[in-house]
């Protein structure tokens, strides 16, 4: 089942942690902070745990949104380069 994972975590070293986790679980970065991938839901699951974990005692927004296969095929996404990318 495919799933988003968003976040928001001040700490810089915090952050790092949570985003390894999210590409130890084989989750793609699509922006800064957010993450999208196939997993099942017992990984979704343990995922969510060990962020937790990494997260420890600092302050952090953690998001993990399910998608149905229908859900997924109805996004739309616009990923372009500029100009700067060009060189």
């Amino acid at each position: 089942m495919q799933c988003l994972l968003i976040y928001d975590i001040v700490h810089d070293g915090t952050r790092q942690k949570v985003a390894d986790a999210c590409l130890d679980y084989g989750l793609q970065r699509i922006q800064y902070s957010a993450f999208v991938g196939d997993l099942p839901q017992a990984l979704q699951r343990e995922l969510f745990n060990e962020i937790k974990r990494r997260l420890g005692r600092q302050a952090g927004n953690i998001q993990l949104f399910p998608l149905d296969e229908r859900s997924w095929n109805k996004r739309r996404t616009i990923a372009q380069k500029g100009p700067e990318d060009d060189n």
